[in-house]
């Protein structure tokens, strides 16, 4: 998606953030990728294993679905049963986007954050490593959690400005504009 010049800098600013951390999150796919292949060549081919490995990959796995769910939603790739919402004008669509950022993604972000604050606060506090001799930094892992949360938050500011820019007129709906050619 291109930015608009009509788009406010703080728009831009926020899409930008989560355009970055998208695309430097799509580099751990192929690092992933890699070093499974390289986990499966020493399982069959050397006997040998390493959970430090193994737990790298989860780790990767972990990083790329709750660091990429911002970047999932600033392009629209979230599951939507979209029956009736396709055939909607471009300025309904951003109204039932707006209200489904303000009563549905914004709470259950924030009732992600409040429920697993505790949880990951006390594995800081413990330094909880891996039981099994793997990664020592399991606290890491579950810090990611509240990473999501904030960026996940942080995308909603950009779509409520984006979605109360194309309610009012100033903005084209690009992520929709596809649709409404065919």
């Amino acid at each position: 998606m291109r930015a608009n010049s009509r788009e406010p800098r703080l728009l831009r600013w926020l899409d930008g953030l989560t355009e970055g951390v998208g695309r430097a999150i799509a580099w751990l796919i192929i690092i992933m990728m890699l070093l499974q292949f390289a986990i499966v060549v020493m399982r069959y081919l050397v006997g040998t294993n390493s959970i430090v490995m193994q737990e790298s990959v989860m780790y990767m796995h972990a990083a790329v679905f709750m660091l990429g769910a911002a970047w999932t939603l600033k392009h629209d790739g979230h599951v939507r049963v979209d029956i009736f919402y396709r055939k909607l004008s471009s300025r309904a669509r951003a109204w039932i986007d707006l209200l489904g950022t303000l009563f549905l993604l914004i709470p259950v972000s924030l009732f992600i954050a409040i429920g697993s604050f505790h949880y990951v606060l006390s594995s800081w506090h413990i330094l909880e490593r891996s039981p099994n001799g793997g990664i020592p930094a399991v606290y890491l892992l579950k810090t990611l959690i509240l990473v999501m949360v904030a960026l996940l938050l942080l995308q909603a500011v950009a779509q409520l400005i984006r979605q109360a820019l194309i309610i009012r007129g100033r903005l084209s709906n690009p992520t929709h504009e596809h649709e409404e050619v065919v």
